[in-house]
């Protein structure tokens, strides 16, 4: 189903680069528009997750330079039945994480070192949990496409003042097709944009609940992230607004409503989505701390203790029940950015 989907999205998304091209130039247009879409679904999908990536300077971590940051990905990556997907950081102090990649032998996830200092460690399980099921359901593969697309698209409205300012241009719609590509073209792929990101948010959160097993885990964890993203800006992401999809919170500033316009649904009801879900789940557990937690609390761990074998939370290194608390300034691991790096 999700493979016709993206078949669909595609052909939608052709259709309306060639439907720009025909304001601009008319045939002529339109045939160089099939082209240009032809090239770029071809290098989004061999080429778009490296973008991403690169766009937001993220830095691929492993076992030995962020351990209990790598465990956590790699137990519920066992859990969920996937492979292990590279692992990145991002040094950015606004909360967040995002998934890429064409498939679950090729994904990517990515976290920000501030969604590593503001979260506990069993909202940390909660937020991977929901980039891994992005991977499962192929989510990434559409996103990340989507958001190549959408950038081209808003690039060929923003082009066609001067490709199609000239009176020798073949567009049968003169200089009015050429305003209708200017404007439409960019609103029309935001709309594709948001719709797609929307209905898979919801889908996301339900099994990234099931993985970890723990709705409310993810619940507290999205409603710090969405306090956090109001707070602090995202310099990467507000250069690249395309990708703003690919987040597990909105990172641009100002998007908050529940609408057709914003990239992701309304928090507070994703939050009661997750909350109705574990009123439904046995032995679901608690969040560490509650909606607008007041930090780490007891429960979490309690209701690890009734499951032991919960692969995701077994710790990287061997400890016992004396090993001193982790210090906070430094919870996932050594720094893999050097001695200057945002964890020093």
């Amino acid at each position: 189903m999700n493979t016709l989907r993206t078949a669909m999205l595609l052909a939608a998304m052709t259709a309306l680069f060639m439907g720009v091209g025909f304001l601009i130039g008319g045939t002529g247009g339109m045939m160089i528009a099939l082209v240009i879409a032809a090239g770029t679904n071809l290098f989004s999908y061999w080429n778009a997750d490296k973008m991403v990536l690169s766009m937001n300077h993220a830095i691929e971590v492993d076992e030995k330079n962020a351990p209990e940051y790598y465990a956590i990905v790699q137990g519920l990556a066992q859990r969920a039945g996937l492979p292990m997907p590279r692992t990145y950081l991002i040094d950015n102090p606004q909360p967040n994480a995002f998934a890429t990649g064409r498939n679950p032998q090729n994904a990517a996830v990515a976290a920000s070192t501030g969604l590593l200092q503001a979260l506990t460690h069993e909202e940390v399980a909660a937020v991977m949990a929901h980039e891994l099921a992005h991977v499962q359901h192929r989510d990434t593969l559409t996103m990340t496409i989507v958001a190549t697309f959408a950038g081209a698209i808003s690039m060929l409205g923003n082009f066609a003042f001067f490709f199609g300012g000239s009176r020798n241009n073949n567009s049968p719609f003169g200089f009015v097709g050429v305003l209708v590509a200017m404007i439409v073209a960019p609103f029309a792929a935001m709309v594709v944009q948001m719709a797609v990101s929307r209905t898979r948010e919801y889908e996301a959160d339900r099994r990234g609940a099931e993985i970890c097993g723990h709705p409310l885990w993810l619940a507290s964890a999205l409603d710090k992230i969405a306090r956090g993203a109001e707070r602090i800006r995202n310099p990467d992401a507000e250069r690249n607004p395309a990708t703003a999809h690919l987040f597990i919170i909105n990172p641009l500033s100002g998007e908050r409503m529940d609408n057709l316009f914003s990239t992701h649904p309304s928090t507070e009801n994703r939050i009661a989505a997750l909350q109705a879900m574990a009123r439904e789940m046995p032995g679901a557990g608690s969040p560490s701390g509650t909606t607008r937690t007041q930090g780490r609390a007891s429960a979490p761990r309690q209701a690890d203790e009734q499951q032991p074998s919960s692969p995701w939370d077994r710790p990287a290194q061997p400890q016992t029940p004396a090993e001193p608390a982790r210090p906070k300034s430094n919870p996932w691991g050594r720094n893999p950015t050097g001695p200057k790096g945002p964890w020093s």
